[in-house]
């Protein structure tokens, strides 16, 4: 590890821990009741940018990030993980009691709670979620991610304020995995689910109105290509400070600006208050300056936990007669490509130096779970090529493209989200490298949904994008890690394992969720981050530093590195004076 990664690592979690202290520090005045503790406005709308259309509003069936963002704005939790300190938190339960064998849970919800319709909520409507997102039949995202001991969870409701959770095995996430679980308006859905019909419930086509959410806003208007429009919900259950309701806004629009340097001017120009994502690294310089003159704040947020990275369709089913599959599903041959990129370079380049190198889905940005003892591939042409001609590839012919015996040529389309300017230039650098080594990339940038549908049909040969975990508890993220998972990107929800090594770390993830013991837990996670790096099923690149900015208008901002960035606390928001 290079001086310059090691000060960065430093920089990172010193600043992570620092975020952490200061929201530790808001959270316990605001407990004690004292409304200056954070200055906050009541009323306003407050306008913020998205690059892409929502494919469904049912977090439950879809777990797209824009999907994500509107569960988020709309629906609630019984607990939260928080993204400014990672820890867990009380949230419509309001307290729970666990066994000392960490497989029953007794969670107490809060009294008087409504959905955004006034129905009651109660313990029926979290059996009838924990149900739906644990039943693959249900279209459910979630179902791999909600497993214990291979068996999902089950809920019961001894009364209406109170739900069990019974684990079949003890689990060391506990009920972090529960941040994921959106709850369900049983009264709403429940006709859905019974009539099979619940993967397409909730659909992008829904009218607003039959949307029904504890969260603190409710939909309005959706406009596809343009906006979403948000308002307050009048039932949420949090207060503020001062015991008023939240949230303090009336409004929250989302603009729909699939272009990345639209949705820089708008910010500019001050059209809008906040975006979704993070600056480019383009864009920080002419944003700094806009700081320097008042106009915006910009926020320092720390290390990625996620990381660019590119990766090959290895589902033997879907490419069984694909004569590139015989090279392709050798990890020699994923391994060239990896000593094939120069990773500083790639840092400097695609992030401007605003980057480290990674060689893992784990970055330095999850100080928990990060692990620098992975196998690492220093830039080499010469090791790239002699794996290469280890497994037959060389070039026969001298067209600079590495063919196999039989004339099958190292040739392939790699797809991109199209209009993101780090992914054009992440693509141009592994194109460019891999050439040098005679592997052919066709680079091809596609709209975002184009691109996933894609991905679930493996109708592709390479995709190059940023995956996103959704916990730094690698338990939280068993969708990615289990080979049957949803979120198992080489070979998504494999009915078994294709390889020796995914079986074994089917085998050791199984074991670190239901092992209690932090240190034994990250002892055996540090071996499964050491086999994925040797077998490289995903190529990982470089974690860039993230920065984000909002209009000065905008209160109540608590930046974190996990996304969304700035709306992840959105209830507490609040702006100083009207929208432009």
């Amino acid at each position: 590890m290079t001086f310059r990664t090691t000060r960065l690592i430093g920089m990172a979690i010193t600043l992570i821990v620092v975020l952490g202290l200061i929201w530790n520090a808001r959270s316990a005045r605001l407990t004690q009741g004292n409304p200056g503790a954070a200055q906050a406005f009541r009323g306003g709308q407050l306008i913020a940018s998205v690059r892409t259309e929502p494919r469904s509003f049912n977090r439950i069936t879809v777990g797209s990030q824009s999907t994500e963002l509107i569960s988020l704005l709309t629906q609630g939790r019984l607990v939260r993980m928080n993204p400014s300190t990672f820890e867990l938190e009380p949230w419509l339960a309001e307290r729970w009691d666990s066994s000392p064998d960490g497989r029953t849970h007794t969670l107490h919800l809060r009294p008087g709670v409504q959905w955004s319709d006034g129905t009651p909520f109660t313990s029926a409507d979290v059996v009838f979620t924990v149900r739906v997102a644990t039943d693959p039949k249900s279209g459910s995202v979630l179902a791999s991610t909600l497993l214990v001991g291979g068996q999902p969870i089950q809920a019961e409701a001894p009364g209406p304020d109170t739900v069990t959770l019974t684990f079949a095995a003890p689990s060391g996430p506990g009920l972090r995995l529960l941040d994921q679980l959106r709850l369900l308006p049983k009264h709403k859905l429940e006709a859905a689910y019974a009539a099979g019909e619940f993967a397409t419930a909730w659909g992008a086509a829904t009218p607003p109105a039959d949307l029904v959410g504890l969260g603190p806003f409710v939909l309005k208007e959706y406009q596809p290509g343009q906006r979403l429009v948000f308002d307050r919900n009048p039932h949420y259950w949090r207060k503020a400070p001062d015991g008023q309701a939240l949230p303090y806004l009336d409004r929250l629009v989302l603009e729909i600006v699939p272009d990345q340097n639209a949705e820089l001017l708008r910010l500019q120009s001050g059209a809008t208050d906040l975006t979704q994502d993070a600056l480019r690294p383009d864009d920080f310089v002419p944003i700094k300056r806009l700081e320097a003159q008042g106009a915006l704040k910009v926020e320092e947020l720390g290390v990625a936990t996620d990381a660019d990275a590119m990766w090959f369709c290895l589902k033997p089913e879907a490419k069984k007669k694909d004569p590139r599959f015989a090279f392709v599903q050798r990890p020699e041959f994923r391994q060239a490509l990896s000593y094939a990129v120069d990773r500083e370079a790639f840092a400097q380049t695609v992030f401007l130096d605003e980057a480290v190198p990674v060689w893992g889905p784990i970055t330095p940005g999850n100080r928990e779970w990060f692990s620098p003892n992975v196998p690492r591939y220093p830039h080499s042409e010469v090791k790239s090529r002699e794996l290469l001609k280890s497994i037959g590839l060389e070039d026969r012919n001298g067209n600079g493209v590495v063919e196999d015996a039989k004339g099958v040529e190292a040739r392939f389309t790699l797809l991109t989200q199209k209009g993101l300017t780090w992914y054009e230039r992440g693509t141009t650098v592994v194109r460019e490298a891999a050439a040098k080594v005679g592997i052919v990339f066709d680079v091809a940038p596609l709209e975002f949904g184009a691109m996933l549908q894609r991905l679930q049909a493996c109708d592709y040969d390479a995709i190059y994008m940023r995956p996103l975990l959704t916990d730094p508890d690698p338990a939280g993220n068993l969708d990615y890690w289990l080979s049957s998972g949803d979120g198992h990107l080489w070979n998504l929800a494999s009915k078994s394992p294709a390889t020796e090594w995914e079986q074994r770390i089917d085998i050791l993830m199984t074991e670190q969720a239901a092992t209690i013991d932090l240190d034994r837990r990250r002892a055996i996670f540090n071996d499964v981050q050491k086999i994925l790096a040797e077998k490289l099923p995903v190529l990982y690149f470089a974690a860039p530093r993230i920065y984000a900015a909002h209009a000065i208008r905008v209160h109540g901002v608590v930046p974190s590195v996990l996304r969304p960035h700035l709306l992840w606390n959105a209830d507490m928001l609040s702006v100083s004076e009207p929208a432009k």
